[in-house]
């Protein structure tokens, strides 16, 4: 960072206002020049501040660094301390802020009137071009401007570049009716005054510097919309690994210069048919024409599902669902009630057998991934688990001799000498299971009650 970004002393002074000069400084006007032709926020004028006793004119670091560039600059401490005093009274009128000039005028103890101008060279074509595009490449700078903040990173990126947003020694120079060929006190209340104006605004400077806010934001707006387009042309890479992207505070803070989302697609009311494959051109070897139709089917089913989902108001609220892995999606395309054939092959694929892939499917409508977890797992809860679950177990029963006697085996509790089950979820539920034919097949949903999945695991199926 440059030597005058990073001032950091005391710009106040310890003079006792008199009181405000008068109050005709406040509402007088300044004509000065016309907006710029290409910019309709060329010039602002800002309402004259109230009297400034008791505080320091800038409390930012960048307005103090514009004090540290009018004191450096100034030849007269007398007329300093003067000007201090001018701006704290209330003296200094409306200041109106164009590029290149800051006016205002300032009214004497004697109530006598002097136009007073500083002047600040206004940026170039060529180093706007360079700091738009420095600031649109970095979203964190374009959210502390539309916050009212001038982050001092902002400031080292562009003098980096070759360009100076803070004025410097010499920087401000000084017109004023009273003809005075140094900064005179006048000048000096102005550019007090006006630190107070750049600590509520920073696009105050960066007007003086050649851009008005709507201007600029209007450019930042459009180069963010062409980077957006062409990310190849913005400098990323095409094929962006996991590694890249930006902070996604920087991201989000650019969504006030972004262009607006296009609107979001109508709803659909079902998945379309899917296409018949069969006819024409024989497919390849080991190619199945009605495996694909079922899958083009389900990919369908599923848009449909998805773009329902993403429409909906809870949406931003809703976690994305899990990955599934291969055996997992067989058994929710089983679920889908495809023919024997099709069971077949997706019973294979899943690596079970027919009855065992039924169970699967069971276990999945009731359940999803996490009944398909308990049918297939067996655990051991540890021992502070087990020992909650063995209590809610003992709480769930009146001590009237109705108790079940069960056994426990991992997280499997088995009524002995009955065929009911219970199965304990890594999510500290129970789900009830039954003995059928042999094996033990889900028959119910999970339940934060054991008791309650007892009864349905002992029920008459």
């Amino acid at each position: 960072m440059t030597g005058r970004g990073a001032m950091t002393g005391q710009f106040e002074d310890s003079d006792d206002s008199d009181g405000a000069y008068g109050g005709d400084a406040h509402e007088e006007g300044i004509s000065g020049e016309g907006p710029h032709e290409d910019a309709p926020d060329a010039e602002r004028t800002f309402a004259a501040l109230p009297p400034a006793q008791g505080r320091g004119f800038a409390r930012t670091w960048w307005g103090q660094a514009w004090l540290k560039a009018l004191e450096d600059t100034a030849l007269d401490g007398q007329q300093l301390k003067l000007g201090r005093r001018h701006a704290r009274a209330g003296a200094v009128g409306a200041v109106s802020v164009r590029p290149g000039r800051l006016t205002a005028v300032v009214q004497d103890r004697d109530h006598t009137r002097h136009r007073s101008d500083v002047l600040l060279q206004r940026l170039d074509d060529d180093a706007w071009d360079r700091l738009l595009d420095l600031v649109a490449d970095r979203a964190g700078h374009i959210a502390a401007l539309l916050d009212r903040d001038m982050p001092p990173a902002l400031v080292e990126d562009a003098a980096a570049a070759g360009i100076e947003l803070l004025p410097g020694i010499g920087d401000l120079e000084a017109e004023c009716s009273c003809e005075a060929w140094d900064h005179c006190a006048h000048t000096a209340a102005l550019c007090y005054q006006v630190a107070r104006l750049l600590d509520q605004d920073p696009f105050v400077l960066l007007l003086v510097r050649g851009r008005g806010e709507r201007e600029l934001l209007g450019e930042l707006q459009a180069r963010s919309a062409a980077r957006a387009a062409s990310p190849v042309a913005a400098g990323v890479p095409a094929q962006a690994g996991p590694g890249t992207g930006v902070p996604a505070a920087e991201a989000y803070a650019a969504r006030d210069i972004l262009p607006p989302l296009p609107a979001p697609p109508p709803p659909v009311d079902g998945p379309g048919a899917a296409p018949v494959l069969g006819g024409g051109t024989p497919p390849a070897p080991g190619v199945e024409v009605a495996a694909l139709e079922f899958l083009i089917g389900d990919a369908a089913a599923r848009a449909q599902r998805l773009l329902a989902d993403a429409l909906s108001p809870w949406h931003a609220d809703t976690p994305p669902p899990p990955a599934l892995t291969p055996g997992q999606d067989a058994v929710r395309l089983a679920a889908a009630g495809p023919d024997q054939v099709m069971s077949r092959r997706l019973a294979t694929s899943s690596g079970r057998e027919a009855r065992g892939l039924a169970r699967a499917v069971r276990a999945w409508e009731l359940g999803g991934t996490a009944g398909l977890a308990v049918l297939e797992e067996e655990w051991a809860p540890d021992p502070a688990a087990l020992a909650r679950a063995a209590d809610r177990l003992a709480a769930a029963w009146d001590d009237d001799g109705t108790r079940p006697r069960l056994r426990a085996t991992g997280n499997r509790w088995t009524v002995i000498g009955g065929a009911a089950q219970l199965r304990y979820g890594r999510d500290g539920r129970w789900w009830p299971y039954r003995k059928e034919r042999g094996q033990w097949v889900p028959a119910g949903p999970a339940s934060d009650d054991p008791a309650a999945a007892l009864a349905e695991a002992s029920a008459e199926g």
